[in-house]
């Protein structure tokens, strides 16, 4: 295993942790920014670092299309192309698989798509996702390629992706081999049944990866469905590498993933949302278009250690929502990422405080919708 995962605390089946890699520690449990383009959408490398991300995430399916994998390489990689010297983590382009259904074809060897961008033609296989990965982009964290059956789904095709994806993490782990300085993780699958999530479970540890991630999840089941899965799919999973929950999601859904024994996540929710004018805070969301905010002289949420959310008032920002302003996008986002931040040092504290449970039962009663 390339990278020490050391668990310092536990809490019932919460974790906290580092996880140890070339480029930098990694604080789990983690939330990572998401980086789609090579960019985390209205912000620079500098602020993101500054809300105390550890690690972003790159989608291979955007880069492979723009500015290409080879081009990538040539310029140095994706860290020294963006400027980010902390670790980089990068999806196999296997949720692509199942959001451009339309555009693309599942077949034993490979997934063949269609470009959104152009229309040409393009082949993505395990071999080909992990070269573009670790060896185009030069990610720190790879991910095996996978097929993410969308929800909801019976069981004979929950099975055909898991078993799918079975195969293609075989494949995936024989084209990565052996590296000192990146790590490679497979992907549990079964949609919401556990006995499939069990075999997909048993087949990627036979093989053998250096963490695991919960892939089919925040596909449109719901947070109560999502936390039944959650109930028994983690400790599933070896306890002693990271446990990686894709996609996934809202401050609640982080917080009960925790608690169940989830390290590490990444969402476009926090970025999205900011350049939509919605903001998360302590007490739920906060939506700054909405006209009782325009005489507002309070911070968006001085208690979280960002310029975005202590030095400019909710009636400014509102102004600049309603006004479409890009500032508006470049503050709210900072702040949310900021926040996500946050709440995931929180709960790192209350892990080894031994208090998670609090915590959890705390947090959600707060969560209230504030306009």
């Amino acid at each position: 295993m390339p990278f020490p995962f050391d668990i310092t605390a536990t809490d019932g089946r919460a974790r906290t942790g580092v996880l140890k890699t070339p480029r930098g520690d990694i604080r789990t449990p983690a939330f990572m920014p998401v980086g789609t383009a090579a960019t985390v959408k209205a912000l620079t490398v500098d602020q993101v670092a500054q809300t105390g991300a550890d690690i972003l995430l790159g989608n291979t399916y955007h880069l492979m299309l723009r500015p290409g994998p080879e081009r990538m390489e040539r310029l140095g990689g994706l860290h020294r192309f963006m400027g980010w010297t902390k670790p980089i983590l990068t999806d196999s382009g296997g949720f692509q698989v199942m959001s451009l259904a339309g555009i693309s074809k599942v077949k034993e060897e490979a997934v063949t798509f269609s470009s959104h961008i152009d229309g040409s033609k393009h082949v993505l296989t395990p071999e080909r996702s992990i070269q573009i990965q670790a060896d185009r982009l030069g990610a720190d964290i790879s991910m095996q390629l996978d097929e993410c059956v969308a929800w909801p789904a019976e069981e004979k095709r929950a099975r055909e992706g898991m078993e799918l994806s079975a195969r293609w993490a075989v494949r995936s782990k024989a084209a990565f081999g052996t590296r000192e300085t990146q790590a490679l993780f497979g992907i549990q699958q079964g949609s919401t049944y556990e006995h499939l999530r069990r075999e997909s479970s048993d087949r990627l540890q036979e093989v053998g990866f250096d963490g695991y991630a919960l892939g089919g999840l925040a596909v449109g089941e719901g947070h109560a469905a999502m936390c039944e899965v959650l109930d028994y799919a983690p400790d599933m999973l070896p306890t002693d590498r990271p446990r990686y929950l894709m996609g996934v999601g809202k401050p609640i859904d982080l917080v009960e993933a925790v608690w169940r024994g989830v390290d590490m996540f990444d969402c476009v929710l926090p970025t999205r949302a900011g350049r939509h004018g919605q903001a998360w805070t302590w007490d739920g969301p906060v939506n700054l278009k909405n006209a009782r905010f325009a005489e507002d002289q309070d911070p968006l949420d001085a208690s979280v250690p960002c310029p975005a959310s202590q030095a400019y008032s909710k009636a400014y920002l509102h102004h600049l929502v309603r006004a479409d302003e890009i500032l508006g996008k470049i503050l709210l986002t900072w702040h949310n990422l900021a926040f996500y931040q946050a709440l995931m040092s929180a709960m790192r504290d209350a892990v080894a405080a031994g208090r998670m449970d609090a915590f959890r039962s705390q947090f959600r009663d707060r969560q209230v919708s504030l306009g």
